[in-house]
Parts: C-alpha cells; structure tokens; sequence
C-alpha cells in the first residue's frame, strides 16, 4: 500500500520501508530543501523545533448511528463517558482473554458518529470487528484510504499553523474541524492536539485528495523554522524516549494492559467491555512479566528481542523495544520483566554475546511536554 505522498518521498530520495503492510519513509539521508536529514537530525527538530510525518498509513474507521458511542464504549477498555464532542481518547481494542488486538485513538464528533484511528496492519481487523459485534442501526465502514494523517510535532508546531492562518487553542486530545484559510479548495481538515513524540503538536487529518497539496504548504512553512521532514524512525526513537507502546512490541494478543502497565488506560469500573473479565482475573492474581524502562549504563544499545538477565546470570525478561537515545546519549529500551525485578535494579542484558549492564528507571526518559 502507498500513502498519497509516496511519489514526493520518491522524489526527495526517502528510504522507505514496509510499515504495516506500507511502504513508508524511515528517513531522509539527504535531507529536504537544502537541510541535513537521517534520524539524529530528524528527531532533533522535533525536540527543539519542529518536524512534520506522513503517518497516512494508520487506519480510519468509523462508526456511524443512534448509540454508536455506548456500543464502541463496550468494545475497549477506557471509558467514552469521559469524553465528550470535540474531544479524543486513548483506548486499548482488546479479546476476550485479555489480549491487544490494537491500540487506537477514538474521536467523537458526536454520540451517533465515532471517528476510529487503528494502527495500520490492524485497521481491517478492528473494523471488520466491529462490523461483526454492531446491533441493527450502527453502520461500520472502513476508510482507510479517506484521510491521510500528517503530524506536525515540536515547539514551534502551532506557530507553523500559525503562519497558515490557522490559530488554534486546542487542549490535549481535543480537535476541531476547520478549513485553511486562502485554500478553500483544499476542503475541511480536522485538526487534533494529539501525537506520538512527546512533544507539543498536532495531527492533520485532510482528505486523501488534498494531502499533498497540504503537506506542502507544510514542507515550506518549516523551513522558516529549521524544521525537517521527518520518517518513521523519528517516530520510533522519540516514542521510544517517551515509554510509548508500540503495538506489536509493548502491546499484542499475547501481551496484555497489566502486564504492558497500561492500567491507566483500561477502566474497570465499567459495567461491560470486551476482556474486562479477563483483565480483572489478571490484575488480581498479578501478572506473569510487567513493562519496565531500562537505561544503559554503558555503551550498550538494547534491541528488540535481546534477553534482560539478573546480575547472577538468570534470565528475567526481554527487550521489547530498544534504541540510541539521541537526547540523552544513550542506550535505551522497553522491557517485559519478572515482577520481582524493580525500579532501581540493575540489570545485564546480552547485546549479541556481549554482556551491558543498564538500571530500570521510571518512564518517560525525558520531560513530556505534550500539554
């Protein structure tokens, strides 16, 4: 599948790769526009200035009738009541036993009309679903390829709107639908204060026709900030600094929210949703391996699937997740450890025979400033 800008990453010499079933940018070794591109520079704008991400491969599903949002409240785990038009919510799609088939964000437009954002190789799954367990009256449809998704992330991300004639103030996780100004043509996009970087920023979601023309504007509008544009490996060491899941490493069928430490995310004070018993059975009896952060205090760079060892040489876990921190210098990761491992222990972990000590901290390893 390609997004509607791959010809542009063609022609601005992207690296692509397969990303859920996408070939999508990773990086832009030779830059954009003159300035110096590939992941270290890339994840430095969005830190300390800006970047933009075509991140059009995530999944589109809406969920449209009268009780739309109580019957989408009793497939996942957070609570829709808390949320109200205009706003979003993080939210875990889970099994009967408990496990992620996805995380995803949820937008309400209103209570008949719920705007879903799947991971991309999991989009059809959650959508067909959903088509399965709706009553009479609630129409499911995938729309995938509807909407891109651009995401403007950094400190000087609302100045960039800004400069498009778009001023906005949006709290955390809400969104408005507005057009742009002196581009009509280019229709309505919704706009939402959300994103994966840690950083303050916004996600566009324009029409799949009108997403070049868009991201444009938005490629010249960061220059005049010594932004970049941005691939996915960005994406992954800034999340990566943030403690995000990943869905498919942090997050599965076989990893659930408990053993995840995403329990802020699961409400179980909700009369009904999908794997509710399960999660409670879990939760009660303490799970089998919780997510932990794990900094190296070596020269070390944890990878995913890399085994985590006790000092005395036992196995206790895995990496999930990990990467070079390009904020602070060093090795990182997210790891599925024995519960008896805590904040503070130092652990061993085998980088290809090597052995490289790191001590598990509390995530994120730096400062949120998504607020």
């Amino acid at each position: 599948m390609k997004s509607p800008l791959f010809d542009w990453h063609v022609a601005n010499s992207a690296k692509l790769a397969d990303f859920g079933g996408w070939d999508m940018p990773i990086e832009y070794p030779k830059g954009v526009a003159d300035f110096p591109g590939g992941t270290l520079a890339e994840h430095a704008a969005v830190r300390e200035r800006v970047g933009i991400f075509d991140v059009s491969h995530l999944g589109k599903v809406s969920v449209k009738g009268a009780g739309a949002k109580e019957f989408v409240n009793t497939m996942v785990t957070n609570d829709l009541h808390r949320i109200t038009p205009g706003s979003a919510q993080y939210n875990l799609f889970c099994n009967e036993e408990g496990g992620v088939i996805d995380d995803l964000i949820i937008y309400e437009f209103a209570a008949d009309d719920i705007f879903i954002i799947p991971n991309a190789a999991n989009c059809a799954t959650v959508a067909a679903d959903l088509k399965k367990f709706a009553p009479n009256g609630i129409e499911v449809s995938n729309i995938h390829q509807d909407f891109a998704v651009l995401a403007i992330q950094g400190p000087d991300s609302a100045k960039v709107l800004a400069n498009l004639g778009l001023h906005l103030d949006l709290e955390y996780m809400s969104f408005t639908k507005t057009g742009i100004p002196n581009f009509e043509n280019l229709g309505e996009v919704i706009i939402c204060r959300t994103g994966y970087s840690g950083e303050f920023g916004f996600e566009l979601l324009p029409k799949w026709e009108s997403a070049l023309k868009i991201w444009e504007l938005l490629v010249n509008e960061i220059a005049k900030f010594d932004g970049r544009v941005c691939g996915l490996g960005a994406r992954d060491t800034l999340r990566t600094e943030m403690g995000y899941p990943l869905h498919g490493h942090e997050l599965s069928i076989e990893i659930s929210p408990v053993q995840a430490s995403a329990n802020w995310a699961v409400v179980l004070s909700k009369s009904e949703f999908r794997g509710k018993s399960a999660l409670e059975a879990e939760k009660s009896k303490g799970p089998k391996q919780v997510l932990r952060a794990l900094k190296s205090n070596d020269r070390g760079i944890p990878r995913a699937e890399m085994a985590v060892q006790d000092l005395a040489g036992a196995e206790v876990g895995i990496v999930t997740s990990g990467t070079f921190s390009p904020t602070l210098k060093v090795g990182i990761a997210l790891a599925l450890l024995n519960p008896e491992i805590k904040l503070g222990d130092t652990v061993q972990i085998d980088i290809r025979g090597r052995i490289s000590q790191a001590t598990v901290v509390k995530a994120p390893f730096v400062e949120s400033k998504v607020r």
